[in-house]
This record gives structure tokens, sequence and C-alpha cells, in this order.
């Protein structure tokens, strides 16, 4: 059974919380509520860990406590801690390209414009073979206004919106273990074909 590291990208600090740009850490946090896990700090992977084991599946979720725009110095530092090759990483990240709490899961990749990919394929030496978990932000429709937008809260009836997508996606660590990565995609893909023809 391969163990599989699920990092959420944000920006450390009270004043970054519930910002959009944090939409990969706000889904650590909530999947550490489900399974009841406090996140430790571990300064030798400059972020946060908490472990999830079970007969099925072993699972490390990762909340990087450098700034988004280095996120690879603990993406690559946790992958070399905790004995893993890249392909075993998913990475939970925020995405402009997608409408507000679209979310959806792709398996490998350029960075796409996005600062905390762009350091993680740089710290793992052009390696972009890990997995991504994209959380739709939306797009503020100018590029010019795009790093105020990421840096700010998102309306209320917005993050509800958001928060509520996530819940879908709090068990995605067992599943991907469990099932496998391809069957996982379709499952969600079929799954939110169904919820748009109903």
């Amino acid at each position: 059974m391969e163990p599989l590291l699920i990092a959420g990208l944000g920006n450390p600090g009270d004043q970054y919380i519930s910002t959009r740009h944090n939409a990969g850490a706000d889904l650590i946090n909530l999947i550490c509520d489900r399974y009841s896990l406090s996140l430790k700090k571990e300064n030798q992977i400059h972020g946060l860990y908490a472990i999830y084991e079970s007969e099925k599946c072993k699972i490390i979720f990762v909340r990087p406590s450098t700034y988004m725009n280095e996120s690879g110095i603990c993406i690559s530092k946790a992958r070399k801690y905790f004995g893993l090759k890249t392909e075993q990483i998913l990475i939970a990240h925020d995405e402009l390209d997608l409408p507000n709490a679209e979310i959806k899961l792709k398996e490998s990749g350029g960075h796409g414009g996005h600062n905390g990919l762009r350091n993680i394929i740089d710290q793992l030496q052009g390696d972009k073979s890990f997995k991504r978990l994209r959380i739709g932000i939306g797009h503020p429709g100018k590029d010019k206004d795009v790093v105020s937008y990421v840096l700010k809260k998102a309306s209320a009836k917005e993050r509800q919106h958001l928060i509520e997508s996530l819940y879908d996606y709090l068990d995605i660590g067992e599943k991907i273990s469990q099932d496998g990565w391809q069957k996982t995609v379709m499952n969600y893909h079929s799954k939110k074909e169904e919820s748009n023809e109903s």
C-alpha cells in the first residue's frame, strides 16, 4: 500500500485566512477536521502535517508554512522526508480558470501561470508528475486585478458555495488509495454529469 500525500496551498498568517488563494489550505483544514486530526509543525519540511492511517490506506496531509510563491520548498522537502515519489503527491490549489466552487482533478501538467505550482515544478527540478485538485475561484475579468482578487475574501455566498463543494472531496485520499486515480477521476466526473442533468 503506497502512501499518498495531499498538500493544500495557501499563504500563512491570520490575514490570509479564508482568502481565495487559500482554497487548497481550506481543503486540508476541512479534511483534518473530518478525521479529527491536528496538523503539527515540522521544521524539516517547512510546513505542518498530519497522518491518517487505516487498514486500506495511509494519507499524509500537508500545509506549507511558506508563502504561496515558495510552496515548492515544502513540497520537495516533504517528498524526501516521507520517502515518496512525485506521482504519490496530490496538490490542492485555487484555480482562476474555473468558475467559483467548480472542482476538477488533473493528472499532471504545467503551472498554468499559478505561482505556487510554478515554484513546486522548479523545486522538483522540472518534475510535473504530481496530481492536482483544482479548486475554482473564478476570475476577476482583468489580469491586472488578479493579485488583489486572489488575496481578498470572497462574498459570504461565494464562500459558502466553495466550502460546500469542498465537502464532496473530504474522502478523496481514501478513494484514490482504494480505487486508484483513473477510477476516482471517472467517478467524480460521472457524479458531476448526473448532478448537472438533474
